[in-house]
């Protein structure tokens, strides 16, 4: 009986980790290092690689986590009450504050489409993960989770690249990541595959080329007419 408990300890303990590590927060700044670093814009000059890390990490990590931080010590909340549904919306409202700032930086610096996209895709999969909040409490970790696949297939068609291994290694990441939630009685296995499915139709619907090129092409009929 004793092993038994310290066995479901320990997973509890593990879970917390995996949660804590792979955070939504950290996934925007994630992308644009491996961008950085494993793709042609690594011959990127420093300073310029440098700005963009700087104004993504403070628009998508620093400012959220420091007002969500605040907001819960004026109202006295603990974690476990933040995560109630009906006590989300305002961290949520926080951080798409933070991310349309960061988009309005990004395109103010004429950064590339598939650069800000990233943002665009995180921001809006936060607005869809909130409209369906009202009714049913989504997985942010794993629509940050899905958002990543679902960028890995969408750069791999713009970049030329091919892109198995790195997906076998980020859905080995998300399958452990969405056991971790369920663990922690965070989330249903419903709420676990809903929020991956938003965040990774959103970045593929978002960064794809193909996307992209009906976007530009829409936006050419609409401001030539």
């Amino acid at each position: 009986m004793e092993v038994k408990l310290i066995e479901e300890k320990t997973l509890i303990r593990v879970a917390r980790m995996v949660s804590a590590i792979f955070t939504p927060f950290s996934i925007p700044f994630l992308a644009f290092l491996i961008l950085f670093l494993f793709s042609y814009l690594s011959i990127m000059p420093i300073q310029y690689k440098l700005i963009v890390l700087g104004i993504v990490y403070c628009f998508t990590i620093m400012i959220p986590v420091l007002a969500i931080f605040i907001f819960k010590k004026i109202n006295g909340f603990s974690a476990q009450e933040l995560g109630e549904r009906k006590k989300r919306y305002v961290p949520f409202f926080l951080t798409i504050t933070s991310y349309v700032f960061c988009l309005l930086m990004m395109n103010r610096l004429n950064i590339p489409w598939y650069m800000s996209g990233i943002i665009l895709a995180a921001l809006i999969m936060m607005v869809i993960c909130i409209v369906v909040n009202l009714k049913w409490k989504l997985s942010e970790h794993m629509a940050g989770a899905g958002a990543v696949i679902g960028g890995l297939v969408a750069f791999s068609a713009l970049f030329g690249y091919n892109p198995v291994w790195w997906l076998c290694l980020f859905i080995l990441v998300a399958g452990v990541l969405g056991t971790a939630r369920i663990i922690l009685g965070h989330h249903t296995l419903g709420e676990v595959m809903g929020g991956f499915a938003v965040g990774f139709i959103c970045s593929l619907m978002v960064l794809h080329p193909i996307a992209n090129s009906f976007y530009f092409f829409f936006r050419q009929l609409l401001f030539t007419y």
